[in-house]
């Protein structure tokens, strides 16, 4: 994946001359495993530009403005001090050192984050990740995605040291490396397109997963038995056996919009499990 995208000029570009296509890293697969299967509607890479192109110095300045607030508002804050002291405990930082391995870095793909401009939650949950890439070391690349960003927004996120892909992957991105998906509040459809992609161990193996409940979702389709409901999440409801999953730490009125039901999930898949078998 390339460093980062390049950021079309001022002057109401041609946004399919000026946007650079940022593909998916290609790493070498062990070859005594097959191929991920993937239908031929998920290989189609959807190239993407933003809809809303107009932008100017003050609409970016004060976008910055708001961003920086709200980092400053949850690096001040109780919430990010009882996150901090999570992540630290040996419970959580044991799976991000075994996750990361002998690459010493760990990737950052940011899915569904919304529109950053226009609503403080999305600005809360890049503040989080801004904030833990400042902090730990071991976090590499930060590469991001939403239909709905701006270009506007999509500059202001390079100016933070973020990449926004100009490919919708449609959460499909193969982890050939140790990649941390931070996706709070994403749709069910997004991880099941996630875990889909992933479907080996060797791969699963590489994911850490920030963003809603797998346990949650199975509760409430064990109540509501809608059939094409479990279909649309088969593998959510499949991977639960392999995942260790933690919920982060209770946290004040002014942060439970951007993370309320969000948690971690570790997933530990040996060689000799079958996934196919447990697919539903």
């Amino acid at each position: 994946m390339a460093a980062s995208a390049k950021t079309p000029a001022l002057d109401k570009p041609n946004p399919a001359e000026e946007w650079t296509i940022v593909l998916p890293r290609r790493g070498k697969q062990k070859r005594n495993f097959p191929k991920v299967i993937i239908h031929e509607r998920q290989k189609q890479e959807q190239l993407w530009t933003p809809a809303d192109i107009e932008t100017n110095p003050e609409r970016e300045s004060k976008l910055m403005q708001k961003i920086q607030a709200c980092i400053r508002k949850l690096e001040s804050s109780s919430f990010w001090l009882t996150f901090l002291d999570q992540l630290q405990t040996p419970e959580i930082s044991d799976w991000f050192l075994k996750a990361v391995g002998l690459e010493g870095k760990m990737q950052m793909v940011i899915y569904g984050i919304g529109s950053i401009e226009s609503y403080e939650p999305p600005r809360l949950q890049l503040s989080l990740a801004i904030l833990m890439k400042r902090m730990f070391s071991w976090i590499g690349e930060v590469e991001v995605f939403d239909p709905v960003i701006s270009l506007a927004e999509s500059r202001v996120l390079t100016t933070l040291g973020c990449s926004v892909l100009t490919v919708n992957e449609h959460g499909r991105r193969q982890a050939l490396i140790p990649t941390m998906f931070f996706m709070p509040h994403c749709e069910a459809e997004l991880y099941d397109n996630l875990l889909e992609a992933n479907w080996r161990h060797d791969l699963l193996n590489n994911i850490i997963l920030f963003g809603n409940s797998f346990e949650a979702y199975e509760q409430h389709l064990s109540v509501c038995k809608n059939l094409s409901l479990a279909d649309s999440r088969k593998h959510i409801l499949a991977i639960r056996q392999f995942v260790k999953e933690l919920a982060i730490d209770s946290f004040s009125d002014d942060f439970f919009r951007a993370f309320h039901g969000s948690g971690w999930h570790f997933f530990k898949i040996d060689p000799h499990s079958d996934l196919c078998d447990a697919k539903p």
